[in-house]
């Protein structure tokens, strides 16, 4: 993705509060154990989380459970965390990181895009990876997402459950990594429309004007979330599409208050999983494979193999793609899941192009 400021929206398996999150104090570390067999001291592998904690139940909580992955398979492995309270923290958070000897760096969301240049210009030594941005630095492994496409899925999907023919999504920030999963759902829902003579409505989002939409401003504010989703319903919305991280989590308040009149789509983690207190009104999630990118990319640097350049996250990969209906799979009819099947097929294929201008090159 090319270099501008950027943030990763959105999706980890914790329940833990979310009032609890976001300080820039907090950390956790893994154990420092060696390798009895290797003689040989443990990788240190670090990660500065972007705000909203460990516990966000999006992206930070996935990209987290990758290093802990990684960390249960391979006992040479020393991992730790900060979080960041603001964007204040990216930079200091960074170089904390770097000064206690970390190998290894990882940035949670293209937001730290800047400080990571030039924190990796200055430490030509050190190895870091960075979520959501391809910063062309040497030793920077990219690892990035085309959720465009599994978003299309999700768009596809809401325009063939809707009951009320207006669905809707919104996001944290107006910045590429949460409006990709816009212009997916967007043009999901597009294509059913043309493919079914149909004209289900997208609130809070077009594609063709970039800088108009529905944004919370932030990661973290439920209440504004809540509020946002209550306008959508309001005006006629039965199916919300978050991309706002915790911000979201309003959307599940609100669908739980509206009695099921109103359900969600979630972002980034299967919601299922993450926020299983609204799973009854999640249809699906729009997954971002978050937590297998971190392994990867850990686990091939604590065997002395630094990946360089970037990876795309794609339908094909299985970087991103929809979660399991869970409490929906009865709800969803056989030939709307053979239509996503096919529609799927199609995007791999090249077929169905999607157009969305946040897409990584």
């Amino acid at each position: 993705m090319r270099k501008i400021v950027q943030a990763v929206a959105v999706t980890g398996i914790l329940a833990v509060a979310l009032s609890a999150c976001g300080s820039k104090s907090d950390s956790g570390t893994g154990t420092n154990n060696t390798n009895p067999g290797s003689g040989g001291k443990a990788l240190k592998a670090c990660m500065v989380l972007d705000v909203g904690g460990v516990d966000d139940r999006s992206f930070n909580q996935s990209s987290w459970k990758g290093m802990t992955d990684a960390k249960q398979a391979n006992s040479n492995l020393a991992i730790s965390y900060v979080a960041s309270a603001s964007q204040n923290d990216y930079t200091p958070n960074l170089n904390a990181e770097v000064a206690k000897g970390c190998q290894t760096t990882i940035a949670v969301g293209g937001l730290m895009t800047d400080a990571m240049i030039k924190i990796a210009k200055k430490n030509p030594t050190k190895k870091f990876g960075i979520i959501d941005s391809n910063t062309g630095q040497p030793n920077v492994y990219g690892m990035q997402f085309n959720t465009a496409q599994g978003a299309f899925l999700g768009g596809y999907l809401a325009a063939g459950m809707t009951k009320t023919g207006k669905v809707a999504t919104f996001g944290g920030v107006n910045i590429p990594p949460v409006t990709i999963y816009m212009d997916g759902f967007w043009e999901g829902v597009q294509y059913y429309n043309q493919q079914k003579n149909k004209n289900v409505q997208v609130l809070g989002w077009n594609e063709k004007n970039q800088k108009a939409g529905t944004f919370a401003n932030s990661f973290t504010d439920q209440n504004k979330g809540k509020s946002i989703s209550a306008a959508f319903a309001q005006q006629g919305a039965d199916i919300i599409f978050p991309v706002a991280g915790g911000t979201g989590l309003g959307a599940g308040a609100l669908a739980q208050s509206s009695g099921g009149k109103v359900n969600v789509m979630w972002v980034d983690t299967d919601g299922c999983v993450s926020a299983p207190q609204y799973c009854k009104y999640f249809i699906t999630s729009v997954v971002k494979n978050l937590a297998d990118a971190v392994n990867k990319y850990v686990t091939a640097a604590a065997s002395g193999a630094f990946p360089t350049g970037t990876s795309i996250g794609t339908l094909k990969n299985q970087g991103t793609g929809l979660a399991p209906f869970h409490e929906f799979a009865s709800k969803v009819p056989s030939s709307l899941q053979s239509e996503l099947t096919q529609v799927k097929a199609d995007i791999i294929s090249g077929k169905i192009k999607i157009t969305s201008p946040a897409q990584p090159k």
